[in-house]
C-alpha cells in the first residue's frame, strides 16, 4: 500500500489515514447511527444528549463522522444530520463528515434500498442541505440491506449517478458498502473509490478478499457494526483474556484489533452515550502484542 494514504505523524505510528489520499484523519472515528435512537427502530432519544456526545467526540480527538439522512428516531423526530449541524457547525477544519445513500425510510419507518438510480440525487441533496454544507466529504452508495451483500447485483447505473455529482463538485470522493470484490471493481471503473464499508468486526473476520482488495488499492476499510452491532456476541475467552491483561474492555480490544488488523481499517463506533464514548476512543492508546494477537486469532 502506497505511503500516500497513511500518516505516521502522531506518536501511535500509523494512526491516522488520508482519505482519498487527501483528507487526513483518525483512524477511530464516530458513528452516527445511535444519536438518534437506540435501536433502529426505536423511540427517539435526548437530543441534547447526542449534541453533547458529538462535542465531546471532537474534544477527544475525532476528525471523522459517519452519518446518513436515514439515521433517524423510529418517529422522525430526531435525526442524525440535524444534530450534528446543530452540535458542530460552522464545522471546525480538517473534520471529515462521511454520509451514505441508497436507502430510503418506508411510511412504517423501516429502511428499504430500492435498486433504482432515479433519487441518489435528492437523497445527496437532503444530506447537503440537513448537514449544511456546499460539498461532501465522502459519500457512500449503499447496496442491499444489512446482510449479505447483494452478489450478482450491478451498481454502475447508481454509482454513475454519484460519479455525476462529484464532477460537478457536490461530492469530494466516493465510496461503497455492503459489497463485493465484483461490485468494487465495477464501481472503480466508473470512477475512482476512496472507501469501503462492510460487516466485519473481531468475532466476524469472513469478508478478507474486500479487505484485500482495498489493501491493494490503498482504499479505506470502514467496518460498519465494528462492535457487533448488538447482533454478534464480542465477549469470548480470547478477547477476556486479553482484555484483563489490557486491564481494558472487551470493545476497547476489539476496537484495538480492527486497527492492528490492517493499517487501511477504520473505525468507526457509534454510541448515545457520554461513558461509552469516553471509553470508545481510549481504545487508541492500546497496543496489542503479538502475543495478544495470536490469543485473537
Amino acid at each position: 500500500m502506497s505511503d500516500d494514504f497513511r500518516d505516521s505523524g502522531d506518536s501511535g505510528g500509523f494512526r491516522r489515514f488520508r482519505l482519498g489520499g487527501d483528507l487526513p484523519i483518525n483512524r477511530l472515528g464516530f458513528g452516527a447511527m445511535r444519536l438518534p435512537t437506540h435501536s433502529f427502530h426505536g423511540p427517539p432519544r435526548d437530543p441534547e444528549t447526542g449534541r453533547a456526545v458529538l462535542r465531546r467526540a471532537l474534544e477527544l480527538g475525532v476528525d471523522h463522522i459517519d452519518t446518513a439522512a436515514f439515521y433517524t428516531s423510529g418517529d422522525g423526530t430526531v435525526r442524525a444530520n440535524a444534530l450534528i449541524r446543530e452540535a458542530l457547525h460552522p464545522y471546525p477544519a480538517g473534520l471529515v463528515i462521511a454520509t451514505k445513500v441508497g436507502p430510503v425510510r418506508t411510511p412504517e419507518g423501516g429502511l428499504a434500498a430500492p435498486n433504482d438510480p432515479a433519487g441518489l440525487r435528492q437523497q445527496v441533496e437532503e444530506n447537503l442541505e440537513t448537514l449544511g454544507v456546499d460539498r461532501l466529504d465522502l459519500v457512500h452508495l449503499r447496496i442491499g440491506g444489512i446482510d449479505p451483500p447483494p452478489h450478482g447485483e450491478s451498481v454502475a447505473a447508481r454509482f454513475e449517478v454519484l460519479a455525476a455529482l462529484r464532477e460537478e463538485g457536490l461530492i469530494r470522493h466516493l465510496g461503497l458498502s455492503n459489497v463485493d470484490t465484483d461490485h468494487l471493481a465495477e464501481a472503480r471503473a466508473i470512477a475512482p473509490v476512496a472507501a469501503v464499508q462492510n460487516h466485519f468486526h473481531a468475532a466476524r473476520r469472513d469478508d478478507t478478499e474486500v479487505l484485500a482488495a482495498c489493501e491493494k488499492a490503498s482504499i479505506a476499510y470502514v467496518p460498519y457494526f465494528p462492535l457487533g452491532g448488538g447482533l454478534s456476541d464480542l465477549s469470548g475467552d480470547r478477547i477476556t483474556k486479553v482484555a484483563a491483561r489490557h486491564g481494558a474492555t472487551v470493545p476497547q480490544i476489539a476496537l484495538a484489533w480492527l486497527l492492528t488488523s490492517s493499517p487501511i481499517t477504520l473505525a468507526i463506533p457509534g454510541t448515545g452515550s457520554l461513558a461509552h464514548l469516553e471509553e470508545n476512543t481510549a481504545a487508541r492508546s492500546i497496543t496489542l502484542t503479538p502475543e495478544d494477537l495470536s490469543d485473537l486469532t
